[in-house]
């Protein structure tokens, strides 16, 4: 079902409200009920409820008021304590982001999943399956948004000789695009001081697919929460990573920084996107766009194609191109079913 949405006068009187409410210029709550307003950081998000850590470092269930159009982890916002207990408290206001990672949603739009990164660390693993098409897919999305994105390869230990020269050869490719690319093993702690260096004072959000190692990545950076963020097998009936994390929370780092967990997902989506921003995510393509024969050239059948033939050549990898033209193949296809605009 469709959510009602708010008259141009409504929506104006609804933002004067939040204004108001950012400068702390809103009396209308009973001080007997409700201490002053302060800032606070959102650690966590459960349905119509956040967790706010306080700038004395305590937490408060929170009640989100009706008139925010989303909280979500790493949102700095503006709440009163409830006089008498630790729940019950609200939030009233949320500051600007300077950065959010988003994904489109069926029923509400273009979804916020993280707010204020500064940097997206791409968790990928040879198990349950190396998805080089999931990592092309947050790369688009760190390019749309402007975010930082560092590719990490984990369990490296699982890997035979043969297998860690085929992995250096494409981890090679994204470097030489210019990404940062890092090679991890939990289970040694190989990698690990690298890792740690790349977090320090920047909030960084892990991402990727279930069963990568994000929640054994969190246990090695923080050890004293362990009984509180469970580690996964791999299923032995479908083969696929098992979700351990069901709700996105930031944690602080004892080195400096923050860094949020996110569920683990299946697949990615960026059909709210237009083609000419997916393209964003790949920029060796720009070298080649000017050799195609067509302005429109579609770069799958159309004659002289400037990306085929430096696909052919070399110059551009294959599985590039590919999961470029697999990317857009889902955008129209889930565009063709729902019929919806996300602009």
């Amino acid at each position: 079902m469709a959510k009602n949405r708010l008259s141009k006068v409504q929506q104006r009187r609804v933002d004067e409200q939040h204004n108001k409410r950012l400068n702390r210029s809103d009396e209308q709550y009973n001080e007997g009920d409700f201490l002053a307003p302060q800032d606070g950081i959102v650690i966590s998000r459960f349905g119509k409820v956040a967790d706010v850590e306080s700038l004395k470092g305590e937490v408060f269930r929170c009640n989100i008021r009706r008139t925010l159009a989303s909280i979500v982890t790493g949102d700095r916002v503006i709440w009163r304590q409830n006089n008498e207990l630790q729940i019950n408290s609200v939030i009233e206001a949320v500051h600007p982001r300077h950065s959010e990672l988003v994904r489109p949603d069926f029923y509400d739009g273009i979804k916020p999943v993280a707010a204020n990164i500064d940097q997206i660390m791409i968790i990928s693993s040879v198990l349950p399956e190396l998805s080089l098409n999931i990592i092309d897919r947050y790369l688009v999305a760190c390019a749309v948004t402007n975010i930082e994105p560092v590719i990490v390869l984990n369990k490296i230990d699982l890997l035979s000789e043969t297998e860690y020269q085929e992995m250096v050869i494409i981890f090679d490719y994204y470097r030489r695009l210019g990404y940062q690319v890092l090679l991890l093993s939990c289970k040694n702690a190989f990698g690990l001081d690298e890792f740690k260096r790349q977090l320090q004072n920047k909030t960084s959000i892990l991402v990727g697919q279930s069963g990568v190692g994000k929640s054994s990545i969190i246990h090695q950076l923080l050890p004293e929460i362990s009984i509180k963020v469970s580690v996964g097998d791999i299923s032995e009936i479908s083969g696929l990573g098992q979700h351990t994390t069901t709700s996105t929370r930031l944690y602080h780092l004892p080195t400096g920084g923050d860094i949020i967990d996110s569920p683990g997902i299946r697949d990615f989506g960026l059909w709210h996107l237009e083609p000419e921003e997916v393209i964003q995510g790949f920029p060796e393509f720009y070298d080649y766009l000017s050799n195609c024969q067509f302005r429109d050239c579609n770069h799958l059948t159309d004659i002289n194609c400037g990306l085929q033939k430096a696909a052919e050549s070399g110059n551009i990898a294959v599985w590039r191109l590919d999961n470029y033209h697999r990317i857009l193949q889902t955008m129209r296809e889930v565009k063709a079913k729902t019929n919806r605009t996300f602009k």
